[in-house]
């Protein structure tokens, strides 16, 4: 019995965590003008985010006292996956260093490639290849398509 509290104790904490999240993204949106789904203003989607937010503490914290909550005794947690970690963590770091040296693109691909190492499952070559398609994903999308101010390249 004492595994199915901790449970719901643990349960409730991250509840309470994407609760207070959500209000402090809506109370900081307030500040900003919210403007209109057609023309957007800097404040809706953060405040759209805290909503969202709001609304999955409150399904976690009504799934806390679910009857379907399941024994723990039974379940074994496995160690941490520190490669996965470490390579994500890692990725987004190269991110923003080859973002600001290199442009869109080189952050991009040195972004999803370290990540990607992060599974085991990926090989060096699979890297690379989610890499190049994701990369000109991303420039058709952002460069081309929402026409973001971020260089493709950024030489010096």
């Amino acid at each position: 019995m004492q595994s199915k509290r901790s449970a719901i104790k643990r349960e409730l904490w991250a509840a309470g965590t994407m609760i207070v999240l959500g209000l402090g993204a809506i109370a900081q949106a307030s500040t900003y003008t919210l403007g209109s789904l057609a023309r957007m203003g800097p404040g809706l989607f953060p405040a759209i985010l805290g909503v969202i937010l709001v609304l999955l503490g409150l399904i976690i914290a009504r799934m806390a006292y679910s009857p379907l909550t399941v024994e723990e005794d039974a379940e074994e947690v496995p160690p941490p996956q520190w490669r996965g970690w470490g390579c994500i963590i890692g990725g987004l770091l190269a991110f923003i260093l080859f973002g600001k040296f290199g442009g869109l693109v080189p952050a991009t691909f040195a972004l999803v490639f370290i990540s990607a190492l992060g599974d085991r499952d990926h090989t060096w070559r699979s890297a690379a290849v989610l890499a190049v398609g994701v990369t000109l994903l991303g420039v058709a999308v952002f460069s081309w398509g929402l026409q973001l101010q971020f260089p493709l390249f950024r030489w010096g």
